[in-house]
């Protein structure tokens, strides 16, 4: 898949939520009153913000984030520091988390609030080009603005859901004919805000790959993020249920999805031919030259994820060459 088929599945995307958005705006407005569809996008629109506001600090909170300086975390700072400066964003904050998954994750309101977090089981775990090129993955979302984008789309399932609750709560208080108009478009509604669900998923999975793509731009070899990433999916594999479900709600920041872990580690291993524990270079380019058939529960898991199957995700990144 090159750039500018990510950047047209993308906008193709946001044309369809927003189509769907406008539809159920229109049926509402001409047939189910419009005076509580406005209520409700009021308070859809406020609870967004202020889930949107308060979010790092509930991150915070929930991840045991603590932020570090220079001298505490030298190579970890510089790391960050020279990719913010290559990436032409302000400096992130730079965090650690005291959480036994190893992963890493960016957040903050807008540009200048980005923060930049590894958690104190990637620590151990990777090389140094492999946590550099971990880095650059998430010092690219923060370019690319993907807090803030999938934040926006967010918000078209939950006025769906929001207007679906309204009318179909509501419809036996009215006439019956009207009543009637008003639990159809209810019906609708719901169906669409699953359907937009969906959607704002694909969306995030367009996300990790632009972030990819965007770590290779900042200068992360291909096989170095490729083999962080098999690392970072082995030791999630290997996590407990009880670490799993500590951050449950918060996989969607992570740089991969630690709950895919242990369907994707079966399928990774293949690609550690010399059973290394690391992909190299070769390893990465016989990918790209082999066909993926997943199976339905592979293509189950990931229409149902926040990020693209792991080995596709690898196979797209065999694509991809530094300065390209």
């Amino acid at each position: 898949m090159s750039l500018f088929g990510l950047k047209f599945r993308m906008w193709f995307l946001v044309t369809i939520l927003f189509a769907i958005l406008y539809g159920i705006i229109s049926a509402v407005a001409a047939g189910a009153g419009i005076g509580n569809f406005w209520f409700y996008l009021a308070v859809s629109l406020v609870m967004l913000f202020v889930q949107y506001m308060i979010g790092p600090k509930i991150i915070e909170w929930s991840m045991r984030v603590k932020y570090v300086k220079k001298s505490e975390y030298p190579e970890l700072y510089t790391m960050v520091e020279n990719l913010a400066r290559s990436a032409r964003i302000p400096m992130p904050r730079v965090a650690l988390a005291d959480i036994g998954i190893p992963n890493a994750f960016a957040f903050g309101r807008w540009m200048s609030d980005g923060r930049v977090c590894v958690t104190r089981g990637i620590m151990n775990l990777l090389s140094e080009e492999e946590l550099r090129a971990v880095l650059a993955h998430e010092v690219s979302h923060l370019k690319n603005r993907d807090v803030l984008t999938i934040t926006l789309l967010s918000v078209i399932p939950i006025i769906l859901y929001r207007v679906a609750f309204s009318l179909l709560w509501s419809g036996g208080n009215r006439r019956r004919e009207s009543g009637a108009n008003a639990a159809l478009i209810g019906l609708a509604a719901m169906v669409f805000y699953f359907i937009t669900n969906l959607l704002v998923l694909y969306a995030s999975r367009i996300r990790e790959y632009f972030a990819d793509r965007g770590a290779v731009d900042l200068g992360a070899a291909p096989n170095h993020l490729a083999s962080a990433l098999y690392k970072l999916v082995y030791g999630s594999a290997r996590a407990s249920k009880e670490s799993l479900k500590e951050v449950e709600g918060l996989k969607a920041f992570f740089a991969n999805d630690p709950s895919c872990a242990l369907n994707e580690i079966k399928e990774l291993r293949q690609l550690d031919m010399d059973k290394s524990g690391t992909i190299d270079s070769y390893e990465l380019s016989a990918l790209s030259a082999k066909q993926l058939n997943l199976g339905f529960g592979e293509r189950l898991l990931e229409v149902m994820s926040t990020h693209p199957n792991m080995l596709k995700r690898i196979k797209q990144l065999s694509t991809y060459k530094i300065g390209s």
